[in-house]
């Protein structure tokens, strides 16, 4: 027994010291692989991955391209797709623009003819055109073109006088008579501040005309405001005879007329130093207290 003890002990040892060898290799083959291991992942790490990010980028790359040409052939379609719209668009305009065209009726050209009468030296022209009727005011369009070309005939000094002073004391058109009451001939514009078919603001302006005829013509008109002919009757080179007329308003002539404006006009007449006896008289009994004082005083 005590040989065996020391045999079996030294086989105990055996295992022992076997173990502790056993063991290191294991150790060392772990160590091993796991630096082979650790090898292969830093070659994944190193080589691997950006060889898949490489594919990857391309990867994208061919993607971005395949979209960007794409998005160029829808982007090339639409702009066809536009063209060819703007082209149909194009071709409907124009035939648009014809049907215009044909429906609208074609007139001769006013401003032609108006410059040609305007600065024509034919006077029998000229008188032909300022004596010539007035189409009918239903026919709109030539109603129109007539009055516009008279506007030219006024303007023309080589129109003949005696046409001028018919058109001045017949037409009843704004435009023609303002031409007018710019005629260098007072016999013309005396025939304006005469018409009755006057503006007030016409007649007005020639009230204060250079020509005593022109102004008195106008403060005779109707359409004179009151307040022109109370400036009329304070003029000083009125004459009588238009004195006389402005000291009969409200009475005799225009018995309508506002009875405080028309007695202020006779009041202003019996006071200027032109005022003849005759109108004095008349003024003195005048039914407006106003009047007839100052017609007294002024006859002492």
């Amino acid at each position: 027994m005590s040989e065996m003890e020391p045999q079996a002990m030294n086989g105990e040892n055996s295992d022992s010291e076997a173990m502790p060898q056993n063991d290191s290799v294991v150790a060392q083959q772990a160590e091993v692989q796991t630096d082979a291991q650790a090898s292969v992942e830093n070659d994944v790490a190193n080589e691997g991955v950006p060889a898949v990010a490489s594919a990857n980028d391309s990867k994208t790359s061919s993607d971005s391209s395949d979209l960007n040409g794409s998005s160029n052939s829808a982007d090339a379609k639409a702009s066809g797709d536009s063209n060819g719209s703007g082209k149909s668009n194009g071709s409907a305009d124009a035939g648009s623009n014809t049907d215009s065209d044909t429906d609208t009726p074609t007139f001769e050209p006013l401003t032609d003819t108006y410059e040609e009468l305007r600065h024509t030296t034919d006077s029998a022209e000229l008188s032909h055109f300022a004596r010539e009727p007035l189409p009918p005011k239903e026919n709109q369009a030539a109603f129109s073109r007539a009055t516009a070309l008279l506007e030219a005939v006024a303007g023309n000094v080589n129109t003949p006088l005696e046409d001028r002073v018919f058109l001045a004391s017949t037409m009843p058109f704004p435009n023609i008579l303002v031409k007018l009451s710019e005629d260098a001939d007072a016999s013309v514009r005396e025939a304006v501040a005469a018409n009755p078919d006057d503006k007030n603001w016409l007649v007005g302006r020639l009230t204060k005309d250079q020509d005593g005829k022109v102004r008195e013509a106008a403060l005779r008109n109707p359409q004179t405001s009151w307040k022109m002919r109370l400036e009329g009757a304070q003029n000083p080179e009125i004459s009588a005879d238009a004195l006389d007329f402005l000291g009969s308003l409200g009475v005799e002539n225009e018995p309508d007329a506002p009875s405080v404006l028309s007695a202020m006009v006779r009041r202003a007449v019996a006071l200027n130093p032109n005022c003849s006896q005759d109108t004095l008289t008349r003024l003195a009994k005048d039914k407006s207290t106003d009047v007839s004082h100052a017609a007294a005083t002024r006859l002492g």
